[in-house]
């Protein structure tokens, strides 16, 4: 069942319990939470706790009062994506949440310029490397672009990353079954700058010509036991809320 836990929580850690299974779309829009008394008998707390619980998770808008039907999920203002995916993958095996899909799907493989990812993946100006993009979008809606960025060693590897195809597993996984080598995750880092015309274009943003969008980024470098092996980075579209890790 969805909603085990463990008992004995504050409300933070109820709030918390909820909170993860809607942004990784084990509970969908729409879906009830269990009443306050399963809720309460299921976490050993009192009314009180399980109340503030909810008081926090309608504060940040994933969930609303809807009278005889209790209380339900709304259609989430947080976006998903890059690292936390992963994260949603592997707990349950969703690769879209309620409502999400892809589109725009490009791979190619250029010279890379770009000093961030050059010093990310340990490249020289120039050095080639396999580019994937792809626009994730909500209710049709495009809400973020997607880039990774993947170096001669990582795609010798898993040469699917070239190829203009869906990957039906993550780059890391196949990346350990081939090499026995454990995939980590680097530290998310976020900041704001403004959008290129091509982000404008593909997150669907009419603005007027030179005008200073300014967009939310965040970035994120894999790396196996001695060298950096994909940088990945999320480009979200103006009024997007984004969850931030602990």
């Amino acid at each position: 069942m969805a909603y085990k836990a463990p008992a004995g929580k504050g409300y933070a850690d109820v709030a918390a319990h909820f909170r993860t299974l809607i942004q990784n779309g084990e509970l969908a829009p729409g879906d009830s939470l269990p009443s306050v008394a399963e809720i309460r008998e299921q976490f050993g707390v009192a009314a009180k706790t399980v109340s503030r619980a909810l008081a926090v998770l309608k504060s940040e808008g994933l969930v609303a009062s809807r009278g005889a039907q209790g209380t339900v999920v709304e259609k989430s203002p947080m976006v998903i994506t890059g690292a936390d995916r992963l994260t949603r993958m592997e707990q349950n095996g969703k690769r879209y949440a309620p409502g999400e899909t892809s589109s725009g799907h490009r791979v190619m493989r250029r010279s890379v310029y770009d000093p961030e990812i050059c010093t990310a993946l340990d490249l020289e100006p120039g050095d080639e490397a396999v580019i994937r993009i792809r626009v994730f979008r909500q209710d049709d809606k495009p809400t973020t672009v997607g880039i990774s960025v993947y170096p001669p060693h990582t795609t010798s590897v898993v040469p699917e990353l070239s190829d203009d195809v869906r990957m039906v597993k993550q780059f890391g996984e196949l990346y350990t079954e081939r090499t026995g080598r454990e995939v980590v995750t680097g530290q998310r880092t976020g900041y704001a700058r403004q959008a290129s015309q091509d982000e404008l274009d593909a997150l669907e943003v009419d603005a007027p010509p030179h005008a200073a969008v300014p967009v939310i980024v965040t970035t994120v470098t894999f790396h196996d036991e001695d060298r950096p092996l994909g940088y990945w980075e999320d480009v979200y579209a103006p009024g997007t809320r984004v969850p931030m890790g602990k």
